[in-house]
């Protein structure tokens, strides 16, 4: 087994809350810089600065793995990672049908900017995609493993859209085998007090800035990994086995 730093929950300027200067080259660059080994990109319900992220990681000598954080009806956000980047862009097809859309203003919302691995903005989302889509918390689990991928809820510790904060307690169904915190300060009162034992708790940035992105402080213990392309599949499975 092998210990890798990691950092499963960052933004780049294609959420539109995301700064503009995260860019897939440049998130990957400042993992390099922070000591990290393995990196999970997840914009607001889009994958589309996927492909630029797993070529500028590569570049780094980062791991990469495709994710995204998708908004349900309820207005949670999960994180769903994926095995490999193409299951990760058929997961995108699927999400964009069940999108809400709502044209994006800029001005308020902030860009929606789609780039390459060397930071050239080849495109932009012109409708808004950090409202919620029309897949409930109860269907998303299921609709991510069907790509091959893992689903959980994110920043669990937040008021704003983590799903205790939304429902008022951590439920029993979906039966989520992991959870995401903010704060790993708060690992072990909300442990305790939303019955998390046997769940993986996975310790994320939710960066939407470079300087938030997280240094080599947490890590997980995983086999070798030898295809920096299949670095989900290693984390999905981590993810699905109970502690």
């Amino acid at each position: 087994m092998k210990k890798y730093y990691y950092d499963l929950h960052i933004h780049s300027c294609l959420s539109p809350c995301g700064d503009d200067d995260s860019t897939p080259n440049s998130i990957a660059g400042m993992g390099e810089l922070n000591g990290l080994q393995i990196m999970a990109l997840c914009d607001h319900n889009t994958c589309k600065n996927c492909p630029a992220f797993f070529e500028a990681c590569i570049n780094h000598g980062i791991l990469p793995v495709a994710g995204m954080e998708l908004t349900t009806a309820e207005d949670i956000h999960a994180v769903c990672l994926f095995p490999d980047l193409e299951s990760a862009m058929e997961f995108d097809k699927c999400v964009n049908t069940r999108r809400i859309l709502i044209p994006n203003r800029t001005d308020i919302f902030g860009n929606q900017l789609i780039c390459d691995s060397e930071d050239n903005i080849i495109g932009n989302d012109e409708y808004l995609l950090s409202n919620a889509t029309d897949i409930s918390i109860e269907e998303a689990p299921s609709l991510a493993e069907k790509f091959g991928g893992i689903c959980f809820p994110a920043h669990i510790d937040r008021d704003s859209n983590g799903i205790i904060a939304v429902l008022g307690t951590f439920p029993e169904t979906p039966d989520f085998t992991a959870a995401e915190l903010h704060d790993r300060k708060k690992l072990d009162d909300y442990t305790e007090k939303y019955s998390l034992e046997g769940k993986r708790i996975i310790i994320s940035s939710d960066a939407h800035y470079l300087w938030d992105i997280k240094e080599a402080e947490d890590f997980l213990e995983l086999e070798e990994i030898t295809d920096p392309y299949k670095t989900g599949e290693s984390i999905i499975k981590f993810l699905r086995e109970n502690k």
